[in-house]
């Protein structure tokens, strides 16, 4: 702020140039208008205001082919138009290539205007599905049959945070949250659900993510409210899946580990792309308000951050192309969209249909910043 002495000085000078040389009115000024124009000073800096597609790019989670993150996406990142990358066994070669690729995602991270830790995640869950060598090496099922089930889930969650803190990554999309009811079907078959029993799942999945998050890598609950009525050979990403159980038991089974997980404090939740046709029988989850913001919101309390499942999933080809699935789920109140096709032209895509719906007023403005709030929120608590 300018002193007394010279904010009088300033304004000396400016009554004197006017008197002797009147400027033309700015831009937008109505005629005749006699309004003082103030003077830009290296204590006044002229500040744009952010554009809509910086704004929608802070939404967006990037993928990307192969082992090296291609010029596009880091230029991206430089700009601030990036929430964070996933990861996936392409990206992944070697530990000192991982090392290399993570660094220049961060540095890249470091150079935008107004820095902040990038959100890089991938799906450790355990057992089959890992994406890094090593913990943890049990997978759902098998931790839900051991001894100390609950003990033996905490030290998954341990071994998780541990393996991606050590490669770098902040975020683990882990763990399954799903109540399998049938032996062999789509969730069970390959041993990502802990239990048949929703309060089990909800102990196990809570002493996974809560040991997870002490070591500062935030963790996901999904797929909700739960795949666990899936048959085998339903699967979301290959194409549409309705799960029709009632409103009851979607309540009892599907939702309940939900209610542990929040409890808890976990950081992220996962939308399925199922449709359920007791909560909302034209739309996935991931696209319903009525799910995203009726049950998970308002009924189950949670405050953190929604992340949408894969958006290329083939369970979404009844609504539409990119831009327009993007623009659903933000609507339905997902505050990161997952653009995990390996073609950074996909997060482009999701980011301008968002800025443009932005600024049509398609999506709500208050809306829109509320997510992304929280989105900022959950970066600038990792350290990573």
């Amino acid at each position: 702020m300018p002193s007394p002495r010279r904010a009088a000085h300033v304004a000396a000078l400016v009554l004197l140039l006017t008197a002797l040389s009147p400027a033309p009115a700015p831009a937008g000024t109505a005629r005749g208008s006699h309004r003082p124009v103030p003077p830009v000073t290296e204590e006044m800096p002229v500040v744009p205001p952010e554009d809509s597609s910086r704004l929608a790019g802070r939404r967006i989670v990037y993928s990307y082919p192969g082992p090296t993150p291609p010029p596009a996406l880091l230029r991206a990142i430089r700009e601030g138009r990036a929430a964070g990358v996933i990861l996936f066994g392409e990206n992944i070669t070697s530990p000192t290539q991982l090392h290399a690729a993570v660094e220049q995602l961060r540095r890249a991270a470091a150079e935008a205007a107004e820095p902040r830790p990038l959100l890089l995640m991938t799906d450790q869950e355990g057992g089959r599905v890992r994406r890094l060598p090593g913990a943890p090496e049990l997978s759902a099922r098998r931790t839900g049959l051991a001894a100390d089930p609950v003990g033996e889930a905490a030290r998954s969650g341990v071994g998780a945070a541990r393996n991606l803190a050590g490669a770098g990554l902040n975020v683990n999309l882990a763990p399954v949250l799903d109540v399998y009811d049938t032996p062999d079907n789509f969730i069970d078959h390959r041993e990502r659900s802990y239990s048949q029993d929703p309060s089990v799942v909800g102990k196990l999945g809570s002493a996974f993510l809560a040991a997870h998050q002490g070591l500062g890598v935030a963790a996901t609950a999904k797929h909700f409210p739960g795949l666990g009525a899936a048959p085998r050979d339903q699967n979301t990403d290959e194409g549409p899946v309705t799960l029709s159980v009632s409103l009851d038991e979607l309540r009892a089974r599907g939702e309940e580990p939900y209610r542990a997980a929040v409890a808890a404090g976990v950081r992220l939740v996962m939308a399925s792309w199922a449709v359920y046709p007791a909560l909302d029988p034209a739309r996935p989850a991931g696209l319903s308000p009525a799910a995203i913001q009726g049950e998970l919101r308002d009924r189950l309390g949670f405050t953190g951050v929604t992340v949408t499942d894969a958006l290329e999933a083939g369970a979404l080809t009844p609504y539409g192309d990119t831009s327009a699935r993007a623009v659903a789920a933000a609507d339905a109140g997902m505050d990161l969209l997952l653009c995990s096709a390996r073609d950074v032209t996909q997060g482009d895509e999701a980011a301008a249909a968002l800025a443009a719906a932005l600024d049509s007023g398609r999506l709500d403005r208050s809306a829109f910043l509320a997510a992304l709030r929280r989105v900022d929120d959950l970066r600038s608590s990792l350290t990573r």
